[in-house]
């Protein structure tokens, strides 16, 4: 029998009325939604609910609206007894799969978010970062490009690892721009500008990872029931490194691929994305067409990945 692993969704997977139905209809859900409205001190669930859109989308209210929904879906995911082997999150994501595993409460982790999103925010001056999708660059090829652009004063790197052909820079808007001009040489097709409040997953965000830190020394970490495969290492967190892990996320390229290819590599054949969207399962399908894929993002997709994994696991 082949193992599961839970993964969930970052930035940029985030709609308005995402977990709605869970909301609704089941109370573990509820209660998250409750939960995470009394730890931030204002109505979260409103915002989600209702909107506006724009305000939604603001990195400090669409990373704890993020976990929220993730978490309240993941409730209702474990009324149906399915439990994983492993967790595993995108960026942001890494924290709901930390809760999952209950290294973090709920509280904690969306009182960490939502500082986290306002670090980010205030760690660049607005319209000078950037981040960009490069599609079909050599890994090596780009990082060299990036190196070279930088050594020229203009600050860009790699950020997102997400699968095979598929690899996020981030930096300076200048350095961003530089190198999506010139990524057929490092075998590229094409770069694709990212509407996002910052230039994540960069050296440029040093000064948000310092406060970051102060904050995770506000919350209590306990021992993972099950491993968290970590951003910054594509490997588990061990305990007691958490912290100091999640400090240099800030900062440090998410290693996507590598992750799902580790996984894999320990016998997962099967990955449940449970959060917002299918932006996770969309790249673990270009990182390997073998394992099995379930979604996660309402009650009625719960109920079809519930019924077709009854009696396998």
């Amino acid at each position: 029998m082949g193992k599961i692993a839970f993964v969930f969704p970052g930035q940029g997977s985030q709609a308005m009325g995402m977990a709605k139905d869970a909301y609704d209809s089941v109370p573990a859900a509820t209660e998250i939604f409750r939960t995470a409205d009394e730890a931030l001190g204002f109505s979260l669930s409103n915002l989600i609910f209702e909107g506006p859109e724009t305000e939604l989308k603001q990195t400090s209210n669409t990373q704890p609206a993020l976990l929220t929904a993730s978490i309240a879906l993941l409730e209702a995911l474990r009324l149906k007894g399915i439990q994983p082997d492993y967790t595993a999150g995108h960026s942001l994501g890494e924290y709901s799969a930390l809760v999952a595993a209950g290294v973090l409460s709920f509280a904690d982790a969306v009182s960490v978010v939502r500082a986290r999103g306002q670090y980010m925010e205030q760690a660049v001056p607005g319209g000078q970062g950037a981040m960009a999708a490069v599609l079909g660059a050599d890994r090596e090829a780009l990082g060299v490009l990036c190196r070279d652009v930088s050594e020229s004063g203009h600050a860009v790197e790699l950020a997102n690892i997400n699968c095979p052909g598929q690899i996020v820079i981030s930096g300076v808007k200048e350095g961003v721009a530089a190198v999506s001009a010139r990524v057929k040489e490092a075998g590229g097709k094409r770069a694709i500008a990212l509407e996002v409040s910052g230039p994540f997953h960069s050296s440029l965000m040093k000064g948000a990872a310092e406060k970051l830190a102060e904050k995770l020394k506000t919350v209590t970490f306990s021992p993972a029931a099950v491993p968290v495969v970590a951003n910054v290492t594509a490997r588990p967190a061990e305990n007691g490194q958490v912290q100091d892990l999640l400090t240099a996320q800030v900062y440090s390229p998410v290693l996507w691929e590598d992750s799902v290819t580790w996984l894999i590599e320990q016998g997962v054949d099967t990955f449940i994305e449970i959060g917002s969207g299918s932006v996770l399962t969309g790249l673990i399908k270009k990182t390997d067409k073998t394992v099995k894929l379930y979604n996660v993002n309402s009650l009625e997709t719960l109920e079809a990945t519930a019924s077709e994994l009854e009696g396998v696991i």
